[in-house]
């Protein structure tokens, strides 16, 4: 079985997709412990990925191929897990969008797709999302984590915005506000009274761990 997990976090870590969907396939046929698999193979390829990343090692490329992989992989397995394995998996529940005005999805999505592979309940809504909408999802799904990006320097207000309309509404408290994006910055988040500030995708997960994942 070790060697099964070590194929499929290498799978993530080359960046194979079809091979990694292959692997969770074969998990399933065989009946080998999703969670297992999830955690023990897939999960450690992106850590490794992340960890690739951060020592110069790997580059963007390598990083959006290895949160496919896994993401195809996940595609087929989560929907496998039993209600209670979901919850013995997911560490929190994060919305998270590109905020109104901008249209810049790929670094977003990574993000989104990273924190669903380390174990978060995530719900994207997307790009061009409204203040209230974010909102909106936050009380719909109840998450613990509200994430917004802003790529261009017009659409940073937004992320202002949000923390501004909480604060209105009493509830800002009810939740954990990051924010990420080119023009953002630590002073930003601070700034806006934000929680958080995140530079890339694998530092939004170390992140999101610290603030509701109990990491």
């Amino acid at each position: 079985m070790l060697q099964f997990y070590e194929k499929c976090k290498k799978a993530v870590i080359e960046g194979d997709s079809d091979l990694a969907l292959k692997l969770a396939t074969e998990a399933i046929d065989k009946n080998k412990p999703v969670l297992d698999v999830i955690e023990k193979g897939f999960v450690k390829g992106i850590e490794e990925v992340g960890r690739l990343w951060e020592d110069g090692t790997f580059f963007l490329p390598e990083l959006v191929m290895g949160a496919e992989a896994i993401k195809k992989a996940l595609s087929l397995l989560n929907p496998i897990l039993s209600d209670q394995q979901t919850k013995g998996f997911k560490k929190g529940k994060v919305v998270i969008g590109t905020v109104e005005g901008d249209v810049h999805d790929i670094g977003k999505t990574l993000v989104a797709t990273m924190l669903s592979a380390s174990g978060f309940e995530v719900y994207d809504l997307g790009f061009d999302v409204g203040v209230d909408s974010f909102i909106e999802g936050a009380d719909k799904w109840g998450v613990n984590c509200i994430a917004s990006s802003a790529l261009l320097t017009t659409t940073m207000q937004k992320q202002r915005g949000i923390i501004e309309k909480l604060k209105e509404r009493g509830i800002r408290n009810k939740y954990t506000v990051i924010v990420g994006g080119a023009p953002c910055s630590r002073k930003w988040a601070d700034e806006i009274g934000a929680d958080g500030y995140a530079k890339d995708a694998v530092s939004a997960v170390t992140l999101v761990g610290k603030l509701i994942g109990g990491d």
